[in-house]
Protein backbone atom coordinates (compact mmCIF):
# COMPACT_ATOMS: atom_id res chain seq x y z
CA UNK A 1 0.00 0.00 0.00
CA UNK A 2 1.35 3.23 -0.85
CA UNK A 3 2.82 5.03 2.15
CA UNK A 4 3.97 2.13 3.80
CA UNK A 5 6.85 0.07 4.57
CA UNK A 6 6.26 -2.61 2.03
CA UNK A 7 6.17 -0.07 -0.65
CA UNK A 8 9.40 1.56 0.34
CA UNK A 9 10.88 -1.87 -0.08
CA UNK A 10 9.30 -1.56 -3.61
CA UNK A 11 10.98 2.09 -3.88
CA UNK A 12 14.33 0.32 -2.57
CA UNK A 13 14.49 -2.36 -5.29
CA UNK A 14 14.32 -0.23 -7.82
CA UNK A 15 16.73 2.21 -6.33
CA UNK A 16 19.19 0.03 -5.57
CA UNK A 17 21.52 0.71 -8.68
CA UNK A 18 21.89 4.40 -7.27
CA UNK A 19 23.66 2.60 -4.10
CA UNK A 20 26.69 0.79 -3.95
CA UNK A 21 26.26 -2.87 -3.35
CA UNK A 22 27.51 -6.46 -4.82
CA UNK A 23 24.29 -5.86 -7.43
CA UNK A 24 22.74 -9.08 -6.33
CA UNK A 25 19.21 -9.96 -4.92
CA UNK A 26 20.63 -11.37 -1.08
CA UNK A 27 18.97 -14.53 -0.03
CA UNK A 28 17.83 -14.91 3.62
CA UNK A 29 21.19 -15.52 5.90
CA UNK A 30 21.18 -18.79 7.91
CA UNK A 31 22.87 -19.78 11.05
CA UNK A 32 19.78 -17.91 13.08
CA UNK A 33 16.17 -18.91 13.87
CA UNK A 34 13.48 -17.25 11.87
CA UNK A 35 11.83 -14.41 13.43
CA UNK A 36 8.73 -14.82 14.93
CA UNK A 37 5.82 -13.82 12.59
CA UNK A 38 5.07 -11.28 14.75
CA UNK A 39 8.42 -9.35 14.05
CA UNK A 40 7.35 -7.29 11.39
CA UNK A 41 9.92 -5.15 11.31
CA UNK A 42 11.85 -7.67 9.67
CA UNK A 43 10.23 -8.21 6.94
CA UNK A 44 9.65 -4.01 5.98
CA UNK A 45 13.75 -3.61 7.02
CA UNK A 46 14.54 -6.72 4.70
CA UNK A 47 16.65 -7.96 7.63
CA UNK A 48 17.11 -11.30 6.60
CA UNK A 49 17.54 -10.66 2.72
CA UNK A 50 19.30 -7.39 2.60
CA UNK A 51 20.85 -6.68 6.15
CA UNK A 52 22.07 -10.00 7.80
CA UNK A 53 24.44 -10.61 4.76
CA UNK A 54 26.17 -7.84 5.52
CA UNK A 55 26.27 -7.80 9.00
CA UNK A 56 24.66 -9.09 12.45
CA UNK A 57 25.92 -6.85 14.86
CA UNK A 58 29.50 -9.23 15.59
CA UNK A 59 31.60 -7.36 17.89
CA UNK A 60 29.65 -4.00 18.95
CA UNK A 61 28.30 -3.63 22.90
CA UNK A 62 25.07 -1.33 23.18
CA UNK A 63 25.12 -0.44 26.67
CA UNK A 64 21.39 -0.77 28.14
CA UNK A 65 20.31 1.88 30.53
CA UNK A 66 17.66 0.08 31.79
CA UNK A 67 15.90 -2.37 34.44
CA UNK A 68 18.47 -4.52 34.15
CA UNK A 69 18.39 -8.08 31.67
CA UNK A 70 17.10 -11.45 32.85
CA UNK A 71 20.22 -13.25 30.91
CA UNK A 72 18.73 -16.05 32.30
CA UNK A 73 15.82 -16.44 29.38
CA UNK A 74 17.10 -19.03 26.16
CA UNK A 75 16.08 -16.24 24.04
CA UNK A 76 19.22 -14.21 25.41
CA UNK A 77 21.73 -16.78 25.80
CA UNK A 78 25.31 -15.84 25.65
CA UNK A 79 23.90 -12.15 24.30
CA UNK A 80 24.19 -10.73 27.62
CA UNK A 81 27.68 -9.32 28.95
CA UNK A 82 28.21 -8.88 33.07
CA UNK A 83 27.27 -5.34 33.22
CA UNK A 84 26.55 -3.72 36.72
CA UNK A 85 23.31 -2.29 39.09
CA UNK A 86 23.05 1.41 40.25
CA UNK A 87 21.02 2.23 43.15
CA UNK A 88 19.42 -1.35 43.26
CA UNK A 89 20.74 -4.56 45.53
CA UNK A 90 18.81 -7.16 43.19
CA UNK A 91 20.98 -6.59 40.20
CA UNK A 92 24.47 -6.62 40.77
CA UNK A 93 25.81 -7.16 37.47
CA UNK A 94 22.93 -5.91 35.89
CA UNK A 95 21.61 -9.74 34.73
CA UNK A 96 18.26 -9.55 36.22
CA UNK A 97 15.62 -7.86 35.76
CA UNK A 98 13.90 -5.55 38.69
CA UNK A 99 11.23 -3.88 36.97
CA UNK A 100 8.19 -4.46 39.37
CA UNK A 101 5.43 -2.50 36.68
CA UNK A 102 5.78 -3.27 32.94
CA UNK A 103 7.08 -7.14 33.60
CA UNK A 104 10.52 -6.84 32.18
CA UNK A 105 10.87 -3.84 30.47
CA UNK A 106 15.07 -3.90 30.02
CA UNK A 107 14.15 -7.88 29.41
CA UNK A 108 12.12 -6.81 26.22
CA UNK A 109 14.80 -3.88 24.81
CA UNK A 110 17.16 -6.57 25.13
CA UNK A 111 15.67 -8.88 23.41
CA UNK A 112 14.72 -6.56 20.22
CA UNK A 113 18.33 -5.42 20.29
CA UNK A 114 20.02 -8.51 20.74
CA UNK A 115 17.37 -11.93 21.07
CA UNK A 116 18.89 -15.36 20.06
CA UNK A 117 15.35 -16.95 19.10
CA UNK A 118 16.63 -20.03 21.63
CA UNK A 119 13.25 -19.83 23.47
CA UNK A 120 10.22 -18.18 22.34
CA UNK A 121 11.81 -17.20 18.93
CA UNK A 122 12.27 -13.65 19.93
CA UNK A 123 15.15 -12.66 17.48
CA UNK A 124 16.79 -9.20 17.51
CA UNK A 125 17.80 -7.09 14.45
CA UNK A 126 21.41 -7.23 15.85
CA UNK A 127 21.83 -10.78 17.14
CA UNK A 128 25.58 -10.63 16.94
CA UNK A 129 26.17 -7.74 19.22
CA UNK A 130 26.05 -8.06 22.78
CA UNK A 131 24.13 -5.72 25.59
CA UNK A 132 25.29 -5.01 28.60
CA UNK A 133 23.33 -4.26 30.81
CA UNK A 134 23.07 -1.12 33.47
CA UNK A 135 20.46 -1.35 35.86
CA UNK A 136 18.54 1.08 37.25
CA UNK A 137 15.27 0.41 39.57
CA UNK A 138 12.77 2.26 37.85
CA UNK A 139 15.07 2.19 34.31
CA UNK A 140 15.17 6.04 34.52
CA UNK A 141 15.47 8.20 37.89
CA UNK A 142 16.12 12.29 38.12
CA UNK A 143 19.63 12.28 37.37
CA UNK A 144 22.06 9.60 35.73
CA UNK A 145 25.08 8.40 38.19
CA UNK A 146 27.57 7.67 36.22
CA UNK A 147 25.67 4.86 34.23
CA UNK A 148 26.68 5.86 30.78
CA UNK A 149 30.23 6.32 31.40
CA UNK A 150 29.88 3.11 32.95
CA UNK A 151 28.64 1.46 29.91
CA UNK A 152 31.24 3.71 27.98
CA UNK A 153 34.16 2.76 29.89
CA UNK A 154 33.15 -1.37 29.34
CA UNK A 155 33.31 -0.96 25.64
CA UNK A 156 29.78 0.17 24.25
CA UNK A 157 29.61 1.87 21.19
CA UNK A 158 26.27 2.80 21.41
CA UNK A 159 24.12 3.47 24.56
CA UNK A 160 20.41 3.05 24.80
CA UNK A 161 17.81 4.74 27.11
CA UNK A 162 14.43 4.27 27.12
CA UNK A 163 13.23 5.91 29.29
CA UNK A 164 12.23 9.90 30.12
CA UNK A 165 12.10 12.27 32.97
CA UNK A 166 9.06 14.88 32.90
CA UNK A 167 11.47 18.20 32.30
CA UNK A 168 11.50 20.28 29.70
CA UNK A 169 15.58 20.94 29.93
CA UNK A 170 18.61 18.88 29.93
CA UNK A 171 19.97 18.69 33.86
CA UNK A 172 23.46 19.31 33.39
CA UNK A 173 24.98 16.25 34.84
CA UNK A 174 22.90 14.32 32.48
CA UNK A 175 24.57 16.17 29.68
CA UNK A 176 28.09 16.06 31.11
CA UNK A 177 27.34 12.56 31.27
CA UNK A 178 26.20 12.45 27.27
CA UNK A 179 29.13 14.74 26.58
CA UNK A 180 31.87 11.90 27.89
CA UNK A 181 29.78 9.62 25.35
CA UNK A 182 30.02 11.81 22.40
CA UNK A 183 33.49 12.81 22.80
CA UNK A 184 34.39 9.27 23.13
CA UNK A 185 32.60 8.31 20.00
CA UNK A 186 29.87 6.48 21.22
CA UNK A 187 26.03 7.02 19.97
CA UNK A 188 23.98 8.34 22.51
CA UNK A 189 20.05 6.99 21.59
CA UNK A 190 16.71 8.13 23.23
CA UNK A 191 12.61 7.86 22.51
CA UNK A 192 10.66 10.79 22.10
CA UNK A 193 8.01 10.08 24.69
CA UNK A 194 4.56 8.11 24.77
CA UNK A 195 2.81 11.68 25.07
CA UNK A 196 1.86 12.44 21.93
CA UNK A 197 -1.45 15.15 22.50
CA UNK A 198 1.61 17.42 24.22
CA UNK A 199 3.25 19.24 21.38
CA UNK A 200 7.01 19.86 21.98
CA UNK A 201 7.11 17.77 25.48
CA UNK A 202 10.14 15.55 24.63
CA UNK A 203 11.77 14.94 27.77
CA UNK A 204 14.88 14.35 28.92
CA UNK A 205 17.48 12.57 27.82
CA UNK A 206 15.58 13.37 24.87
CA UNK A 207 16.06 16.81 24.48
CA UNK A 208 19.64 16.75 25.68
CA UNK A 209 21.78 17.95 23.15
CA UNK A 210 24.19 15.24 21.15
CA UNK A 211 21.34 12.44 21.54
CA UNK A 212 19.61 10.75 18.25
CA UNK A 213 15.80 11.20 19.74
CA UNK A 214 13.80 8.59 17.57
CA UNK A 215 9.52 9.37 17.68
CA UNK A 216 7.37 5.88 16.46
CA UNK A 217 5.65 5.34 13.45
CA UNK A 218 3.49 1.94 12.48
CA UNK A 219 3.71 -0.56 9.43
CA UNK A 220 2.02 1.99 7.37
CA UNK A 221 4.75 4.51 7.63
CA UNK A 222 2.27 6.91 9.79
CA UNK A 223 3.16 8.51 13.06
CA UNK A 224 2.01 6.71 16.19
CA UNK A 225 -0.18 8.68 17.47
CA UNK A 226 1.07 8.43 20.98
CA UNK A 227 4.64 9.49 19.85
CA UNK A 228 5.69 13.00 21.46
CA UNK A 229 6.43 15.98 18.78
CA UNK A 230 9.31 17.91 19.51
CA UNK A 231 12.20 19.91 18.21
CA UNK A 232 14.75 17.56 18.98
CA UNK A 233 13.21 14.41 17.02
CA UNK A 234 15.50 13.37 14.05
CA UNK A 235 14.40 9.87 13.26
CA UNK A 236 11.33 7.20 13.35
CA UNK A 237 11.27 3.39 14.08
CA UNK A 238 8.73 1.26 14.31
CA UNK A 239 6.65 1.20 17.59
CA UNK A 240 3.33 -0.05 16.97
CA UNK A 241 2.73 -3.86 18.06
CA UNK A 242 6.69 -4.22 18.09
CA UNK A 243 6.78 -7.26 20.32
CA UNK A 244 9.03 -8.79 22.35
CA UNK A 245 9.70 -11.38 25.81
CA UNK A 246 9.47 -10.09 29.79
CA UNK A 247 11.49 -11.24 32.42
CA UNK A 248 9.19 -14.33 32.55
CA UNK A 249 10.11 -15.42 29.31
CA UNK A 250 7.42 -14.67 27.39
CA UNK A 251 6.59 -13.41 24.18
CA UNK A 252 3.96 -10.53 24.15
CA UNK A 253 3.14 -8.57 20.84
CA UNK A 254 0.71 -5.90 21.53
CA UNK A 255 2.62 -3.48 23.04
CA UNK A 256 4.11 0.23 21.65
CA UNK A 257 5.88 2.49 22.35
CA UNK A 258 8.98 4.56 21.96
CA UNK A 259 10.78 2.28 24.20
CA UNK A 260 10.64 -0.41 21.30
CA UNK A 261 11.83 2.38 18.52
CA UNK A 262 14.68 3.35 20.63
CA UNK A 263 15.84 0.05 20.91
CA UNK A 264 15.48 -1.06 17.32
CA UNK A 265 16.85 2.12 16.59
CA UNK A 266 20.25 1.17 18.90
CA UNK A 267 20.21 -2.31 16.86
CA UNK A 268 20.74 -0.72 13.53
CA UNK A 269 23.55 1.63 14.63
CA UNK A 270 25.26 -1.56 15.85
CA UNK A 271 24.65 -3.28 12.75
CA UNK A 272 26.60 -0.06 11.16
CA UNK A 273 29.03 0.38 13.44
CA UNK A 274 29.73 -3.51 12.77
CA UNK A 275 29.45 -2.77 9.54
CA UNK A 276 31.66 0.00 9.35
CA UNK A 277 34.21 -0.27 12.48
CA UNK A 278 36.46 2.58 11.52
CA UNK A 279 33.48 5.04 11.20
CA UNK A 280 32.68 7.74 13.77
CA UNK A 281 29.99 7.94 15.76
CA UNK A 282 29.05 11.41 13.93
CA UNK A 283 29.05 9.43 10.67
CA UNK A 284 26.79 6.81 11.93
CA UNK A 285 24.49 9.32 12.73
CA UNK A 286 24.70 11.22 9.47
CA UNK A 287 24.35 8.16 7.53
CA UNK A 288 20.86 7.37 9.69
CA UNK A 289 19.60 10.90 8.79
CA UNK A 290 21.05 11.29 5.30
CA UNK A 291 19.33 7.75 4.62
CA UNK A 292 15.67 8.15 6.34
CA UNK A 293 12.79 8.05 4.67
CA UNK A 294 10.72 11.11 4.36
CA UNK A 295 7.03 11.17 5.71
CA UNK A 296 4.41 13.38 6.66
CA UNK A 297 5.17 16.88 5.85
CA UNK A 298 8.28 17.87 3.42
CA UNK A 299 11.06 17.73 4.76
CA UNK A 300 12.03 17.92 8.87
CA UNK A 301 9.13 17.81 10.92
CA UNK A 302 8.28 17.72 14.44
CA UNK A 303 7.23 14.14 14.55
CA UNK A 304 9.52 11.69 12.79
CA UNK A 305 11.94 13.91 12.38
CA UNK A 306 13.68 13.43 8.61
CA UNK A 307 11.87 10.18 8.33
CA UNK A 308 11.75 6.65 8.98
CA UNK A 309 14.84 4.69 9.37
CA UNK A 310 15.97 2.41 6.62
CA UNK A 311 18.59 -0.37 7.66
CA UNK A 312 19.97 -1.29 4.32
CA UNK A 313 20.11 1.91 2.66
CA UNK A 314 22.34 3.37 5.75
CA UNK A 315 24.63 0.37 5.49
CA UNK A 316 25.59 0.49 1.25
CA UNK A 317 24.04 3.68 0.27
CA UNK A 318 26.68 6.73 -0.85
CA UNK A 319 26.26 9.62 1.77
CA UNK A 320 28.26 12.76 0.98
CA UNK A 321 31.14 13.58 3.85
CA UNK A 322 29.75 17.26 3.95
CA UNK A 323 25.86 15.69 4.62
CA UNK A 324 23.96 17.96 7.14
CA UNK A 325 24.09 16.32 10.63
CA UNK A 326 21.78 18.51 12.94
CA UNK A 327 22.37 16.05 16.02
CA UNK A 328 26.15 16.92 16.22
CA UNK A 329 25.33 20.51 15.44
CA UNK A 330 23.53 20.68 18.05
CA UNK A 331 26.13 19.74 20.44
CA UNK A 332 28.40 21.03 18.96
CA UNK A 333 27.41 24.75 19.97
CA UNK A 334 26.10 23.77 23.28
CA UNK A 335 30.43 23.18 23.57
CA UNK A 336 30.50 26.97 22.14
CA UNK A 337 27.87 28.89 24.41
CA UNK A 338 27.63 26.75 27.37
CA UNK A 339 24.59 26.10 29.55
CA UNK A 340 23.04 28.51 32.19
CA UNK A 341 23.62 28.56 35.85
CA UNK A 342 21.00 26.69 37.02
CA UNK A 343 21.81 23.35 36.47
CA UNK A 344 20.46 22.94 32.96
CA UNK A 345 21.10 22.93 29.45
CA UNK A 346 19.22 25.57 26.93
CA UNK A 347 19.87 25.73 23.34
CA UNK A 348 18.32 29.52 21.42
CA UNK A 349 16.84 28.74 17.81
CA UNK A 350 18.40 27.60 14.61
CA UNK A 351 17.84 26.61 11.80
CA UNK A 352 19.17 23.75 9.96
CA UNK A 353 19.96 22.68 6.27
CA UNK A 354 17.49 20.18 4.87
CA UNK A 355 19.02 16.44 4.08
CA UNK A 356 18.75 14.60 0.98
CA UNK A 357 16.54 11.30 1.19
CA UNK A 358 18.54 9.12 -0.45
CA UNK A 359 15.77 6.38 -0.16
CA UNK A 360 13.44 8.78 -2.65
CA UNK A 361 15.82 11.04 -3.60
CA UNK A 362 12.85 13.41 -3.87
CA UNK A 363 13.17 16.30 -1.02
CA UNK A 364 12.53 19.95 -0.89
CA UNK A 365 15.90 21.66 -0.49
CA UNK A 366 15.00 24.59 1.13
CA UNK A 367 15.56 25.41 4.78
CA UNK A 368 13.76 24.43 7.90
CA UNK A 369 14.14 24.73 11.35
CA UNK A 370 14.97 21.62 13.06
CA UNK A 371 16.03 23.01 16.78
CA UNK A 372 13.91 25.84 18.86
CA UNK A 373 13.98 27.62 21.47
CA UNK A 374 14.51 25.54 24.65
CA UNK A 375 12.98 27.71 27.36
CA UNK A 376 15.25 27.79 30.34
CA UNK A 377 12.62 28.18 33.36
CA UNK A 378 13.15 30.61 36.12
CA UNK A 379 13.42 29.23 39.82
CA UNK A 380 10.27 30.40 40.54
CA UNK A 381 8.60 29.22 37.26
CA UNK A 382 10.20 25.89 37.60
CA UNK A 383 9.31 25.34 41.02
CA UNK A 384 5.75 25.23 39.68
CA UNK A 385 6.10 23.55 36.17
CA UNK A 386 8.08 20.81 37.95
CA UNK A 387 5.91 20.59 40.49
CA UNK A 388 2.71 19.90 38.91
CA UNK A 389 4.44 17.59 36.49
CA UNK A 390 5.77 15.55 39.08
CA UNK A 391 2.13 15.36 40.88
CA UNK A 392 0.57 14.22 37.31
CA UNK A 393 3.24 11.84 37.57
CA UNK A 394 2.46 9.55 40.44
CA UNK A 395 5.88 11.32 42.08
CA UNK A 396 7.86 8.99 40.18
CA UNK A 397 11.50 10.11 39.29
CA UNK A 398 11.45 8.00 36.00
CA UNK A 399 9.68 6.12 34.01
CA UNK A 400 9.37 3.70 30.54
CA UNK A 401 8.66 4.59 27.36
CA UNK A 402 6.84 1.48 26.98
Amino acid sequence: MPGSYEACKTHMRHADQHFHHDGHEHAPAFGLPRPRDEEWWFSAWEIEQKVWPLTRGEGVTVGLLDTGVEARLPDLQGAVLPGTGFGTTESRDGRRDVDTRLGGHGTAMAALIAGQGLGTGMVGIAPGAKVLPVARPSGGSGQLNKEIKYAVDHGAKVINMSFAMPLAYCPIGMQEEIAYAIKRDVVVVAGAGNEGRRDNAVNAPANCPGVLTVGGVTADLELWDRSTPGDTVMLAAPAVDVGSIGKDGTFSWKTSGTSQATALTSGVVALMRARYPEMSAREVVQRLLATAKDIGPPGWDRKTGYGAIIPYLALSSDVASKAPNPVYDRFDRLHQDGGDNEGRVTIGPSAGPQITDAASQQRDNSFLPYVATLVGLAISGAAFYLGARFRRRRKATGKSLR
